[in-house]
This record gives C-alpha cells, structure tokens and sequence, in this order.
C-alpha cells in the first residue's frame, strides 16, 4: 500500500475508488518490466497521464519519453513522422531527418491513438516491436532502436481486427498488458479530488480568488454523465470559476453553468439535480402524473360530446383549446350537439359497449362535414393540430372519395 501511495503521489494521478487501485497496481507492476503496454479506456480518462507515470516509474525515467498522437498525424506523413525520410526522399524533403523513434532511442514512445494508424504503417510498428528495426522514407539502410512502447486507443481493437481494419499480429503484440481506465462515470468518488485539484491549479496560475464548492454542488457534478470524462470536468471547473470569480460555487450556480452550456435550449436531459426519490420512483410518479391527466382529457372529451359544460379551473386551462366557442368561431348552436332521431347519442343502452375511438370517429367525421371538408377550420374548431387531424383522418379512413372519369 506503501508502495501505490508513493506511486500516487509521483504520477499525480487523482482518486481513490476501486477502478484507480488496480489500474495504481498494474502500473507497479510493469513499470520496471521491459515490455509493451496498451492503455485502453474511453476519451478523456487519463491514459497520457498513466503513460506518463509508466515511463516516470520505470529503469527508463533519466531517458526520453516521446508522446505522439497518431490521429492527429495526416495518413500519408505518418510514416516519415514516426520513422523519419532520407533528403529528397519526397517534395520538401529538404534534409535527412530523424523520426520518433529514432529520438526515442533508449527512452519509451507513447503512442496515443494507435487504432487510427494505416495498415501500412502497422507492418513498420511490427518490426519495430519485434526486432527494433525500421527503415527511414527513401532509404534502404536499416536502422536500430531500442525503445518502449506504450500506446493507447479509445476504441475496440479487437472489434477492428475482425474488419480487417487493424493488423491482428500487432494487436497481439501490443496487447501483452492492458491497463483499462475506468470513465468517470464509474468513478463519482473522485469527482471531489479532481475538483478540488483543477480548482486549486486554475485560481493559482489565474490569480483568482478560490473559496472552494459547497457539498451540494459538488452531489450535483456526481449526478451528471460526464461522456468527456475527466477533460470535460476539468473545463467545466475552470469555465465556472471565471463565470463566478470569487464566490463560493453553489448548486444553483452549477446547474445554471450546466444549462447554459450543455443544453444552450432548456433541454435538461442529463442536467444534474438533487433527487430525493429514488430512479424507479420518479419513474413511477411521472407514470401515474401522466395516466391522471389522460383520464383528466378522456372525461372532458366526453362532457364536450354529450353538450355539457366544461370546468375551466386550473387543473383542465391545458384543455379548454376543446371548447369551439371559446376558438372565436361563429357556430350555429345546434351544428355540435350530436344527436341521432330526438336522443342523445350516447344512449343509456349503448353504455358499457361504446368506445371512446367510435365517438371521435363520428366527431371528426360530422364536423368534416359541417365544414365541407376545410381541415383548418375542421382543426380550429375540435382544438387540435391539423398535423393530429390529418393523422386522425387517414387512421379512421375519412378522405373523401373521388370520383375520376373512366
């Protein structure tokens, strides 16, 4: 323990939980071996930093560590980048020059990326890694390294060895130890610290005043996704503490950060909010919210129908778009009673059989009718969308017919 704490402290790698333990445990482990690790783990987790406290840990630390970013090399330099070219080798090959590799020699090489390297280049990294031989652009000498290497992917590359996009010979060779970093999401526990450090960092080098996060909005940052992980807290952290310069950071003031950056149109899908309720009973509040107020909407449908008046308290403003008299409409007052030879049309021996859908059925159709088939005003009067009513007309088959000459 002694030893992962020491470790620790070195690497700077932040947290406590159980995923950061092992990935702390694996890095002692193969720190002092000679051999090739691969650091997976979505974007953002950290995999340069473990990288880093691979080399810094290692018999190699008083020696080089070149980082290179494989994705952000263009496909056709990449060669030239990790190897390096002879002069005159290519257009603008001005001089000879040495690549990665080669400037790395008896230091360790950290491959970010790797998955977007061509498959043509993978064959050179096999050597590489095989042998410590490799070839400069335009030269026929062969060359010796002797270097470390330590890459790193965001994604599945076992899923690209079966599409034939990553060479499975150097996924073998580069997967000899696998370090996976768990996502932030996995790993709430350790939003605090990082907090606490991106904060201490940003206010220090900005000489900005910090008076630290209350608990609540630090529950609040443990209840958000984080899909960019431990990147995008740390961007989050330092846009707040400019926003809010000097003052203590509040729930309010993370939720209002929250919303105006990630959901710029009140959209507040995976805005962090204190819960009190457990997941599975918000779902079944808002269940039991939506079945009242479809009951609420059936009952009013069927005092419209039968000519009752309708309640217009607070808990049905949302429905008295209903009522046609309230639409401005000049309507005949006898054109909505719906009645069949002197009854109602609901007759009392017609209840217990008749369906809710056989009564908008007859609504729609009578009213098309009374409108000579106007959608708008047809629409205007049921209170509903001429998007609802056109949909409404095509499932109960009311287009009119059309006649067409033979």
């Amino acid at each position: 323990m002694t030893d992962l704490n020491r470790l620790q402290k070195v690497s700077g790698i932040i947290g406590t939980s159980d995923g950061i333990r092992k990935v702390l445990e694996m890095i002692n482990q193969v720190s002092t071996v000679n051999i090739s690790v691969l650091i997976t783990g979505d974007s953002g987790t950290g995999k340069e930093v473990v990288a880093k406290a691979i080399h810094k840990n290692s018999k190699r630390s008083n020696t080089p560590l070149v980082v290179v970013n494989c994705g952000a090399i263009p496909e056709g330099i990449i060669e030239s980048e990790l190897f390096g070219h002879k002069k005159g080798s290519f257009t603008g090959a001005n001089e000879d020059r040495k690549g990665y590799f080669e400037a790395a020699n008896l230091g360790t090489i950290f491959l970010d990326e790797i998955g977007e390297t061509p498959l043509a280049t993978q064959v050179k990294l096999l050597r590489v890694l095989e042998n410590g031989e490799f070839m400069r652009v335009g030269e026929a000498r062969t060359r010796k390294t002797d270097v470390r290497l330590i890459a790193a992917t965001n994604k599945n590359l076992n899923s690209l060895v079966q599409k034939k996009e990553f060479r499975q010979d150097l996924y073998y060779r580069l997967n000899t130890v696998n370090i996976d970093l768990p996502s932030l999401r996995n790993r709430v526990e350790d939003i605090g610290p990082f907090v606490e450090r991106f904060a201490l960092e940003f206010t220090r080098s900005n000489d900005i005043r910090f008076r630290g996060f209350m608990p609540d909005a630090v529950r609040a940052l443990k209840q958000y996704d984080w899909p960019g992980n431990i990147r995008e807290l740390k961007h989050f952290v330092e846009k707040i503490l400019v926003l809010e310069r000097g003052e203590r950071i509040t729930v309010e003031m993370v939720q209002k950060s929250m919303d105006a950056v990630y959901h710029p149109q009140n959209e507040k899908k995976s805005l962090p909010a204190i819960i009190k309720n457990d997941s599975s009973k918000a779902e079944i509040d808002l269940m039991l919210r939506q079945l009242f107020l479809l009951k609420q909407d059936t009952e009013i449908i069927q005092k419209l129908l039968v000519g009752h008046p309708i309640s217009t308290n607070s808990s049905e403003n949302s429905l008295n778009s209903l009522n046609p008299l309230d639409q401005g409409l000049s309507l005949p007052q006898k054109s909505m009673e719906i009645v069949e030879e002197g009854y109602r049309y609901i007759r009392d021996d017609a209840i217990g059989n008749i369906l809710i859908k056989d009564l908008e059925q007859e609504t729609i159709s009578r009213t098309l009718r009374f409108f000579n088939n106007n959608r708008r005003k047809t629409a205007k009067s049921l209170g509903m969308s001429e998007r609802t009513l056109y949909r409404k007309i095509e499932e109960f088959g009311l287009e009119p017919k059309i006649n067409r000459a033979k």
